[in-house]
């Protein structure tokens, strides 16, 4: 009995890593061309975008709440970014008499954008009451007006070269959207379980009247949840822009989904108070193998579509049982 306990324990907490090893075992028998180098590397760089968005959405949904706005804020600050960082020979520039601008600029531009909108968010949630759901969702709406509105909705192109390096370059044979990732992979991590933020974020998640009780400020960590998620959305939309060297302002539409799907799938508990950084990223690269293994295997975009919806809804209700045996 304490065996099968034992077992049951296991598959549990690692049930999703067994999920992803399967799966990678069972494309590469299938399809040998999966198992390459380029075809992994293209997975890992394919899993970047979103995958920062994941982690970003791990914290919020530590903390009980959501964000439907991650999109559109990475959308409006793509565009304002590639504004920013136009080459001087761009046929159509948003400003037509500045000069080419260091790199640091979009991308201190990019994370700023980002940053207010999640702020703004984390303010209205934490002091006016609104339900996350309902705040963001505003959020997702005007910020991807404003993008069009940027735009006239249109394509910012011809960017400075190091723009492309962000997006397609390489160090140490690693490509760059894959360091970026990884960098912020190790900072959520440290943000989560070595910071007193990280603390009293679960705390918060996990109950939020004991937590106030205690004497943690609410309000302000859950401003600061928000700012955290608008910046990962920043750092994704320097990642995206780099990689298609131009951004739009319908870019990233749906991505709020995928990060929430992969945060779920990784364990994250939408009940609040239960989550970790690597399942977050085991989660996304679970989506990321599905999606390349059925890309490999000829299945209509459509149909990957309602595969990733059924696997989000079985997630969560195999999160839901868990939490209900805990009780």
């Amino acid at each position: 009995m304490k065996h099968q306990n034992r077992l049951q324990e296991i598959f549990t907490k690692y049930g999703i890593v067994f999920v992803l090893i399967v799966m990678i075992i069972a494309m590469s028998m299938i399809k040998p061309s999966f198992r390459t180098l380029n075809n992994i590397l293209n997975i890992l760089t394919q899993c970047s975008v979103y995958g920062i968005l994941a982690l970003g959405m791990t914290v919020v949904i530590v903390s009980k709440g959501i964000d439907l706005s991650v999109g559109s804020i990475l959308a409006l600050c793509a565009v304002i970014a590639a504004s920013l960082g136009q080459s001087s020979t761009a046929s159509t520039k948003y400003f037509a008499n500045m000069a080419e601008l260091p790199i640091i600029v979009p991308i201190l531009a990019g994370l700023l954008i980002g940053a207010i909108c999640g702020a703004i968010n984390g303010g209205l949630i934490a002091f006016t009451g609104i339900p996350a759901f309902i705040a963001t969702l505003g959020m997702m709406t005007i910020c991807r007006g404003f993008a069009y509105i940027y735009t006239s909705g249109k394509p910012v192109s011809t960017l400075i070269p190091s723009f492309e390096f962000i997006g397609q370059g390489r160090l140490l044979g690693i490509p760059m959207p894959v360091v970026i990732y990884l960098g912020m992979i190790i900072i959520t991590k440290i943000l989560l379980n070595n910071t007193r933020f990280g603390k009293r974020t679960f705390a918060v998640g996990g109950n939020i009247n004991a937590a106030e009780v205690s004497g943690v400020n609410v309000k302000k960590i859950l401003l600061w949840v928000y700012t955290y998620m608008g910046m990962c959305a920043g750092v994704a939309a320097i990642v995206s822009t780099g990689r298609m060297v131009s951004a739009q302002p319908g870019l990233a539409s749906g991505y709020e989904l995928t990060a929430i799907a992969s945060t779920t799938i990784g364990g994250t508990s939408q009940s609040g108070g239960i989550g970790t950084v690597w399942g977050a990223v085991v989660g996304a690269l679970v989506l990321s193998v599905m999606r390349n293994g059925m890309t490999i295997l000829g299945i209509q975009s459509y149909l990957q579509q309602i595969v990733e919806g059924v696997v989000i809804i079985v997630a969560v209700i195999l999160d839901m049982r868990k939490n209900a045996r805990k009780a």
